[in-house]
This record gives C-alpha cells, structure tokens and sequence, in this order.
C-alpha cells in the first residue's frame, strides 16, 4: 500500500465559464468565451456556458458535495467579467460570490486554491485588443490586485494564470479557443503578455502582501517524444517540445525563450520588439510553487506540409474519451526532466483526469472502471515520485463537476468523481 505523508493535499478542481452558469446576473458582461461559444459552428452542438452546473446558485450545495468527498482542497478561479464588467470599473456584488465561496469552505476545513485567470477575458478587453495589447497587462494587474485585497485572507494559495498555452495557442494560434485567432504571430506575443502579467502579479503580491501565501502559475505539460529515430522525427519532436512546454518553461525559470523556437517561429514572427528589457527578468520572478496539469504524451513525427514541421503519429496506447494517450509512465519521466532541467520548486498536480465514454449497467449505475483504473494509476506515480524525492506536494482531480468542456461542450463526461476519486484514494494512507 502505498502511503502520502500528511501534509500531501489531495483535491478537486474547476473553472469559472465551466461551470457557474447565470452569465448575466449581478452585473456580469460577457467574457470571449460567451461570444466564442455564440459564435455557430466554434463550440460542438452550439453549446454555451449560460448555465453550465449552474454553481453560482446552487454553490452550497457543491460545497457540501466536495464536503462529503473528503479532499483537503479545492481549486477554483475568478471570472473577470464579474468583477470588472467594464473597463476600470469594479463589481463589488461579484466578488460578493467569491467570498462568500472561500469562506464556507474554509468553515468546512478545505482550502480554497484559487486561480486568478482560467481563460474568460472580459469581452470588453478583448475588443481593445486582448492579450496581443500590451496594456492586457495593466488591466490583469487592476484585476489581481483587487482580488488579493478581497480574498487574501480566505485563499489558502494563489495561482495567477491557468494554461497560458492553451489561452495563447489554441486561442490565437489554432483557433479552437477563443478568441478564435489563427495567427501564430498574435499567440507569440498574447502568450508573452500573459507571462509578465504573471511575473507582475508575483511581484506585487509579494511586495505587498509579504508573500503570506504561496503563489505560484498552472501550465499544462506532455512529454513528446518521436516516433522513429530518424533526424526528421527527432527534429518534429523538439519542435512540438519548444512549442508546446519549452516556450513557456524557459522564460519563468531561465528568463529566455528559446532560441531555436524564435528562429523557427520567425516565418511568422516578423519582429521580437515586443520583448521589452527586464520582461524576462519580470516574468522569471520566482515562484512559492509550479502548478503542472497533466493528462497524456505526445508520440510526433516529421511532416513537411506542417508550417511547424510536426505531426502527431499514430500511437498504439490505449486512449481515454478525448482520444489521449493513456500515459503514466511519461507522467513520472516529464517529472524527472523538471527537476533536472528547471526547478526544485514544490510541484502540485493541479489537474489530472480523464473523459470516457459512460457505460451504462443494467441496473441504472456507471461503474466507471475505465476512470478508477486512470486515476489509481496516477495516484500510483505520484507516490512513487515522492519515494524518489521529488518533492509533489499534492494532487487535484480534474474535475468535480461534468462541466462545459471548451470547445467539446457538453459531450465529455466525467461522472461519478466522488465514486470514482474515493475507490482510487482507499488505496492509499495518509
């Protein structure tokens, strides 16, 4: 049997578009995710986050719902658009909600994680611009500012930015998030504005709040690996590396970016001059602690007609609901190249989960076996980890609700998280 040691945080996490519903009450103006999801043909069968788990009305009783499940945590994020409806004007009926849910879980004994940005820029920011403006800086910063002087003093930790790969990426690059930019240019520089909104956030919290709490960022990592040994398979794959982990883990924890990625992303990125002196400094102001959200590896292979010259490949792994690779073991290996190559920084697993497909027993119940069998194996790694002394200081299942997942919907489920978390956890000892 496997054991955690007592000060490791077992928890769940959400989002706020993902699952607070009532998106125009209380003073709420729409977030790019409301126009996205609007938008015909961007979300699959034109669904919204207007009501979602309708958690903004119904927060007691989810409270009492992660209550029941026995976590030590609870990470949650703040949407924007309640709090600064419009430009520089502040809600204080928004963040009424927001203290009220910190509270009652702290009463209940779990610490609220909170994350600052989960992705809902207020649309009116994105209509100046978005992330691409540098002023998106200023405005997160009036944002963070005022969420640490309301909040401060029920959040238990504090994470600035959730995914900024995801936000940029496949908001400004793809084009499957919102915004719905397909411009690699406009990524390049909204994912470069994220990261010193974050290192501007790290540094007035701890200048003015005496660093009283942790705080800390969110990315999402999958180890990539190539599919054959041939050089343009391993050149794929240090391409979708650089793009995907290595262009937002140098700069927070070597305060550059990598060379080859500007060189390669220079077709498209026709001027740097946006990197300011001192940014990376800024963004590079350490951290209390890395967020990693894990799900799976990528298996890549060269392609020529790929303006970034990767693929995926064909993998034979045994695939979740999303279509991912089942991959714990690449999960243990993506830890071990962070503590040689960046940080010693306490690391916390702030997401990990998976979708399946339901399968329905004749007497109405999901057994969910597919889900159990998932997590044990992650618990599983994650405790292993710490026999070697990687220092993981806790671990939060993605998610406690079905919710409105981005692009997908509702299609991807992920019932039964109270069965499914508490069978893998009876595994282990605290």
């Amino acid at each position: 049997m496997k054991q955690f040691s007592q000060e490791f945080i077992f928890g769940t996490a959400t989002s706020s578009y993902q699952i607070e519903g009532p998106a125009s009450v209380d003073g709420r103006t729409p977030s790019i995710w409301d126009t996205f999801s609007y938008t015909p043909g961007k979300v699959l069968g034109g669904d919204t986050g207007d009501v979602a788990c309708d958690h903004y009305n119904r927060m007691e009783e989810d409270i009492q719902n992660i209550k029941n499940l026995g976590v030590d945590s609870y990470r949650f994020s703040i949407a924007w658009p309640r709090i600064f409806p419009k430009q520089g004007q502040y809600n204080p009926k928004g963040m009424e909600f927001y203290k009220k849910l910190a509270k009652r879980l702290m009463e209940e004994g779990i610490k609220p994680l909170v994350t600052i940005y989960h992705w809902d820029l207020p649309q009116w920011a994105d209509n100046l611009g978005g992330w691409i403006n540098r002023e998106s800086v200023e405005w997160f910063m009036e944002f963070a500012k005022k969420c640490f002087e309301e909040l401060d003093e029920y959040v238990a930790q504090w994470i600035t930015h959730n995914e900024p790969w995801c936000a940029t990426m496949l908001g400004y690059h793809q084009g499957v998030h919102a915004p719905g930019h397909t411009n690699l240019d406009d990524a390049v520089k909204a994912a470069h504005h994220i990261l010193l909104s974050h290192g501007q956030a790290v540094r007035y919290y701890k200048s003015e709040f005496a660093g009283q709490k942790p705080i800390g960022i969110t990315l999402n990592l999958s180890p990539v690996y190539a599919a054959s040994e041939t050089m343009n398979d391993q050149l794929a794959a240090n391409n979708q590396d650089g793009y995907l982990n290595r262009w937002f883990l140098d700069p927070i924890f070597k305060a550059k970016y990598p060379e080859d990625m500007m060189n390669l992303f220079s077709k498209f990125v026709h001027d740097y001059n946006f990197i300011q002196e001192k940014d990376l400094q800024i963004i590079s102001t350490p951290c209390d602690f890395f967020g990693i959200n894990y799900y799976n590896r990528f298996l890549i292979e060269y392609s020529a007609a790929s303006e970034l010259l990767f693929k995926e490949a064909y993998s034979d792994y045994p695939k979740s609901g999303m279509g991912w690779d089942i991959s714990p073991n690449e999960f243990k290996e993506l830890i071990h190249r962070l503590r040689k190559e960046y940080t010693d920084l306490p690391i916390f697993i702030t997401e990990n989960g998976a979708a399946f497909d339901d399968v329905l027993e004749e007497d109405g119940t999901v057994k969910d076996h597919d889900r159990v069998d998932y997590v044990e194996k992650h618990l599983t790694v994650v405790a292993e980890l710490n026999e070697e002394g990687m220092n993981v200081a806790g671990y939060f299942l993605w998610s406690l609700l079905d919710n409105f997942e981005w692009a997908f919907g509702y299609e991807k489920k992920i019932r039964n998280l109270f069965c499914r978390f508490q069978n893998a956890k009876k595994i282990y000892e605290k």
